[in-house]
């Protein structure tokens, strides 16, 4: 109880923006997470999919963690190399944008 009371602390104690942030890419993750398990349920029901469009703009616009733990955790376009790499690629596009605000920031 002591670390979830030192997390809310911490998170509060972040300028608003930074817990903005924060928040939305908890939030994109998590429903980019979930979108993968649908999509992944729909195709063993044989029903109408979602399409790569939305998954993988729900992994553009931050969801990309989400995306590789719902890939690994539904075992869900994990055959598919290609776009595996495009989820590694897009990772590395996050990594470096991070990096270069911080670089700016400091």
């Amino acid at each position: 109880m002591d670390f979830l009371l030192q997390i809310v602390e911490w998170f509060v104690r972040l300028p608003f923006l930074l817990q903005i942030l924060f928040l939305y890419i908890l939030v994109i993750n998590l429903v980019t997470f979930f979108y993968f398990g649908f999509d992944k349920m729909r195709s063993r029901f044989k029903e109408r999919r979602i399409s790569e469009k939305r998954l993988w703009t729900l992994s553009l616009v931050g969801g990309t963690i989400g995306a590789f733990f719902g890939m690994k955790y539904f075992r869900h376009k994990t055959k598919k190399v290609s776009f595996q790499i495009g989820m590694a690629l897009i990772l590395l596009c996050h990594i470096l944008l991070l990096y270069l605000c911080y670089i700016y920031m400091y």
